[in-house]
């Protein structure tokens, strides 16, 4: 461990800094869950997990473009990003569940849902963090006209 000051320290391992990742992710996780106790799978299919993770990539990609626009990654930009970006949406969405879930469709003999839920998953977040992206553009210049 270095005996260098705090503020020479990458942002990630700065205490200020965890606490806004803990404090997103509490309430992204708690978000989720109410998601999925709401709206339970389907068939054996997961609908509100697949949904969170779209959603989450949509807001994610919104979120970042919209931050790097406004300017430099610091101070109040920087604190949004932690507790929004990398805290709440990281908690809220969940790798670990679409590789679970993809996993048991698979074990349970449905290899076709198992793969079209996994590689959907991905594929479809990728087009929503796009669109997030997209989205926060189209934001940016209507607002600079």
């Amino acid at each position: 461990m270095s005996n260098a000051p705090s503020s020479n320290r990458p942002a990630h391992l700065r205490q200020p800094y965890l606490g806004l990742a803990l404090i997103g992710g509490t309430f992204g996780t708690a978000a989720r869950e109410a998601i999925t106790l709401a709206f339970p799978s389907a068939d054996g299919i997961p609908w509100a997990i697949f949904a969170v993770n779209i959603l989450g990539a949509f807001l994610l990609g919104l979120l970042l473009d919209a931050l790097a626009r406004m300017g430099p990654d610091e101070g109040r930009r920087r604190r949004l990003r932690i507790v929004l970006g990398t805290g709440f949406m990281g908690g809220f969405t969940t790798y670990s569940a679409l590789a679970t879930d993809t996993a048991s469709l698979l074990g349970e003999g449905d290899v076709g849902a198992g793969i079209a839920y996994g590689s959907g998953t991905v594929l479809v977040g990728g087009l929503a963090t796009w669109a997030g992206i997209a989205t926060a553009a189209v934001a940016h210049s209507r607002g600079a006209k």
